[in-house]
């Protein structure tokens, strides 16, 4: 059950409560004892930020903002906080909390709020011992600076994050590209989105070569889903368009991955688009006037049954050819055919997320995304601005035209691997063939699948890209 945050006028002598404070602000009179407000002082004096106070019938946990940071840094520090401070009220058995904003800091106890609510997430469908799930259900802001309207925002946003990780952490026994597509509809449904999922037949007639050949190893079929959130109010006369990488499991296919340990956590190679379907999913929710589509090709990658081979040349859905030198560099495949097919909205912009490429991963690990595009510069700086606000960094790789030399091919229109260097701007290369309009791809491989615990984003699935997204199209 999702985390609920609302607005609250007051709080009651029984309620445990946070108290966001800062250098100027004391705290409020008559929750402490003297001995609990000299513990208190005495270490912010030490500049220990995070204080807890346990008073048996509630706990009183204390933050004081960082006097050191500003800007987006301050509301990631806050967000952190609050992460760092929830586990004490779940360990208590706390079922709710009051976040008392003392500072008057309205953006500062919303990225408190938000963070709390984000690391209170858990999978916990397939475990049989119900009482291991967190215990808080409700955080209540107290604060003269926060609006109801931000509030929603932020509980529709939280909600499209853990929808997303699930989806990501759900393994491939139950999530085949044909639930993943059910799952979507579902959310769809849910938000007021118009979904159509296309089957394998469907997928035939549109000679989607990329998506079929992908699939050729598997026993379970392919599915192409497009989510359309097109209101009156839309500011864009041409739809935004997102595109998400929906490989519900991937063994590499022929070229079966080497690397010890690194088929375990493969059902993650769906997150972008999980990512993408969160993303359309809160803006239909939070009734954002913006035209939006999500288009979602979905399949697993094997060995099995007729699989696809290196040294195949496949046919694209736009007519191109390609060799395939490796199998496991399947998720530029479906992705191709996908932004063809984006060509017939007419978009105004672009945006893929994927969990594309091992060398993104290697080049900044988990810290950020790995982007690069041939969208103008001012949309560029406004996709920084949103990843920068919600912590999701950008860190943009050339583009230059020497990398397309690197994906020639002897025998066909291009090969889908670049060879051992640039790996992740090859790819990129190999995507920009099948665009005619503005775009930007997203490599999320480092982010979106976290092997321990990094504060409010969890451990596994993380979501990373709907919060991005989400402030990106809020702000169109």
């Amino acid at each position: 059950m999702q985390t609920t945050i609302r607005l609250s006028p007051t709080y009651r002598s029984t309620d445990s409560l946070v108290l966001l404070t800062d250098e100027k602000s004391g705290l409020p009179t008559g929750l402490l004892s003297k001995e609990e407000a000299d513990y208190v002082q005495h270490e912010l004096k030490a500049d220990h930020n995070n204080i807890i106070i346990n008073q048996y019938r509630r706990i009183i946990a204390v933050h004081r903002i960082s006097k050191k940071k500003t800007g987006t840094d301050l509301l990631e520090a806050c967000r952190k906080a609050g992460s760092a401070l929830l586990p004490h009220f779940n360990s208590h058995k706390k079922e709710s909390l009051v976040l008392v904003d003392v500072s008057g800091h309205g953006p500062a106890a919303l990225a408190m709020a938000e963070g709390m609510a984000l690391s209170n997430y858990q999978f916990l469908k397939y475990k049989t011992k119900s009482k291991e799930g967190n215990t808080v259900k409700e955080i209540r802001l107290q604060s003269t600076e926060v609006r109801k309207k931000e509030v929603d925002e932020l509980n529709i946003l939280v909600d499209a994050v853990w929808k997303t990780r699930t989806l990501v952490n759900e393994p491939q026994s139950y999530l085949t590209a044909t639930v993943f597509a059910a799952e979507l509809s579902k959310m769809g449904k849910q938000a007021g989105i118009k979904v159509e999922v296309m089957k394998k037949a469907r997928i035939k007639a549109l000679k989607m070569g990329g998506l079929l050949a992908v699939n050729q190893g598997s026993q379970q079929p392919p599915t192409f889903t497009v989510m359309e959130y097109k209101p009156r109010t839309a500011k864009n006369k041409k739809p935004i368009v997102l595109v998400g990488k929906g490989v519900v499991y991937d063994t590499g296919g022929l070229s079966l991955k080497p690397t010890a340990n690194s088929m375990d956590y493969m059902k993650c190679d769906m997150a972008g688009g999980a990512a993408v379907a969160g993303a359309i999913y809160a803006v239909a929710k939070a009734k954002l006037p913006v035209h939006v589509v999500a288009l979602i090709p979905a399949t697993d990658n094997r060995p099995g049954e007729d699989a696809y081979t290196p040294g195949d040349v496949i046919t694209m859905m736009s007519g191109h050819s390609v060799e395939v030198l490796n199998t496991d560099a399947e998720g530029r495949l479906i992705l191709a055919d996908a932004l063809h097919y984006a060509k017939r909205f007419k978009p105004q912009l672009v945006l893929d997320f994927a969990t594309l490429t091992g060398a993104a991963a290697a080049a900044i690990g988990p810290y950020g995304i790995v982007c690069m595009g041939t969208a103008d510069e001012s949309t560029k700086a406004s996709i920084r601005e949103a990843g920068e606000n919600v912590y999701e960094r950008m860190a943009e790789f050339p583009f230059w035209d020497e990398y397309d030399d690197l994906i020639k091919s002897d025998i066909a229109d291009m090969k889908n691997i670049g060879g051992p260097t640039a790996g992740a701007i090859t790819a990129g290369k190999f995507l920009a063939r099948y665009i005619d309009y503005p775009w930007m791809h997203f490599d999320i491989a480092g982010p979106s699948w976290l092997q321990s615990p990094s504060s409010y984003r969890g451990k596994n699935g993380s979501g990373v890209g709907v919060r991005m997204l989400f402030e990106f199209l809020k702000n169109k």
